[in-house]
């Protein structure tokens, strides 16, 4: 049995409407050593989850009846289990309900095997590091300005209001803001979002660096934090 990099053996629970993703990403995710469980009823789902909670639940949002948001919700009344979502829909607005549901990754279809993969090992990772009450390789609070991000907690707050990340985006901001000042190639970027060798071209980090502006944004509209060398990358500025 070929065993994955972080977790062996961890159980999963991936529930999708669509028997093609369940089976693709089923078969992907046991040749990493997995246990998987699959459901493509919602209510079936959170049954059988509430019962034998797993170490991570991937759930799909649109589905019929009850859609992974409804289910997540009612999960959370009764287990805290680490959760991805997925889901074809494209508004930001969608990823920040998700992730203020309280799921801890947020996956758009279609994607890449691979990219799933490792967000898998690092929301697993992330969920173990809190069983023992650390993280690995995490440091301890950073604080720069006004920004305080905290990689034990995967917490992250703007001049005190609580600021929303997925766990790449997180990883993309704290590579930034251990450095103020100095610049950081999108390679760079890549390298701290990622565990393993991942392609992705530049166009991927911009959007993550795009998407973490306007949700800072939302909390403060002169955020300028985060500033562009064209041509260089990207570095962030302590205010």
């Amino acid at each position: 049995m070929v065993t994955c990099g972080w977790a062996p053996m961890s159980n999963i629970a991936l529930v999708d409407d669509d028997k093609n993703i369940l089976a693709s990403v089923s078969m992907l995710l046991e040749q990493e050593g997995y246990h998987i469980h699959t459901f493509s009823d919602s209510s079936a789902a959170l049954t059988a989850l509430t019962a034998a909670p797993p170490d991570l639940a991937i759930l799909d949002i649109k589905m019929p009846r009850m859609d992974g948001m409804e289910l997540l919700r009612r999960l959370r009344q009764k287990i805290d289990i680490p959760v991805i979502f997925l889901t074809s829909k494209d508004e930001e607005i969608d990823e920040l309900m998700g992730l203020n549901a309280g799921a801890d990754d947020y996956i758009r279809k279609p994607f890449s095997q691979r990219l799933l993969l490792e967000r898998v090992k690092a929301v697993l990772r992330r969920a173990e590091g809190h069983k023992d009450g650390e993280v690995p390789n995490a440091q301890t609070e950073i604080v720069r300005g006004r920004l305080a991000l905290d990689p034990l907690r995967h917490e992250c707050t703007w001049n005190g209001a609580p600021v929303r990340l997925t766990v790449t985006e997180f990883l993309i901001l704290q590579c930034l803001a251990q450095r103020p000042g100095f610049v950081k190639s999108r390679d760079a970027l890549m390298d701290s979002a990622y565990d393993d060798q991942v392609y992705v071209d530049d166009r991927t980090i911009d959007s993550h660096i795009k998407r973490l502006r306007k949700k800072f944004k939302m909390v403060d509209d002169g955020f300028e934090s985060i500033e562009t060398l064209y041509g260089v990358g990207y570095r962030y500025r302590e205010v």
